[in-house]
């Protein structure tokens, strides 16, 4: 049988390149030029790049030898998987930006019990959204909150028996994030207190800093919103429909450790500031609602 001189025993050619001269209408695409967005006369396909460089006997940033045996370990066959780009400028901001600071991945964090990571309660049913405790859906993760809507409200009854006791089992502070059916996968948001008693769909992640870390939620929020670290969910989410999910591959994502306690607080100083302070004009607003707002239609209407 022959061989192509880049033929490599026991490995595997990956290219993740995201162009390959064809626009979605199948029309020829373009670079476009970033500072005027008009479009050059050059095709944009990568793809083309790849394949000379690898009969060059070269590789590129999109193109490189997998052994076999990771594709066939989990047959993860969707060559973005193997795109470590992203991995690449995470570690080089680290080595720039952080210099002392180690690194690691949420599920190796989640093993050492340094966070709690849970599932949402279920989704219940369009008839029986008819009382007052909120359910939050994935499109209600938005933009670093969690967005109650007052059409989606659910009797408290119900709400016991998805929760399997008298409580959600949620904590202010903890952080939440769509892992399927959502292109906002990756965003994390952050429950604010007051909010605990929600049903949350099950299609999202919960992770909820412990005593054993080092840090705290709002550090964990800085760390997650890094655009290296954002960057990082490209590789796992293997698509964008309706109804691709991260599975547990949101595990792999891999996340700056501060040296210190103090390092941490400092450093994130800005989200904790920013949060409590709507925390505690929520809580105010809450008293008022509360005790001279029956006239109002507001957040969690009676």
């Amino acid at each position: 049988m022959h061989r192509p001189n880049w033929f490599k025993d026991g490995r595997v050619l990956v290219s993740s390149a995201p162009t390959c001269g064809i626009n979605k209408d199948g029309l020829d695409q373009f670079v476009v030029d970033v500072a005027t967005g008009t479009r050059g006369d050059r095709l944009d396909d990568q793809l083309s790049i790849d394949v000379r460089a690898v009969l060059d006997g070269k590789t590129t940033s999109t193109a490189r030898f997998v052994r076999s045996e990771e594709i066939a370990r989990d047959w993860r066959v969707v060559p973005n998987y193997f795109d470590q780009r992203h991995e690449r400028q995470f570690a080089a901001f680290v080595k720039r930006e952080l210099e002392g600071w180690e690194t690691a991945s949420l599920g190796e964090l989640i093993d050492d019990g340094c966070i709690l990571r849970r599932d949402g309660h279920g989704s219940p049913s369009l008839d029986q959204r008819v009382g007052s405790v909120p359910y939050i859906k994935v499109s209600d993760l938005r933009a670093g909150f969690v967005n109650i809507n007052p059409t989606n409200l659910i009797p408290v009854p119900l709400a016991k028996s998805m929760w399997r006791g008298d409580s959600s089992g949620l904590q202010a502070w903890d952080l939440l994030c769509p892992e399927r059916a959502s292109k906002n996968i990756g965003d994390f948001c952050v429950l604010m207190p007051g909010q605990e008693q929600i049903i949350v769909t099950r299609e999202v992640i919960i992770l909820r800093v412990l005593e054993r870390a080092n840090f705290d939620p709002f550090f964990l929020m800085w760390a997650l919103t890094l655009k290296v670290v954002r960057q990082q969910w490209n590789r796992i989410i293997f698509m964008q429909t309706n109804r691709e999910d991260a599975g547990h591959r949101y595990r792999e994502i891999r996340i700056p450790i501060p040296p210190s306690t103090e390092i941490a607080a400092d450093i994130s100083t800005p989200f904790r500031t920013y949060y409590q302070s709507l925390a505690e004009h929520r809580t105010q607003l809450a008293q008022y609602l509360a005790e001279d707002g029956r006239h109002h239609y507001f957040v969690n209407p009676d």
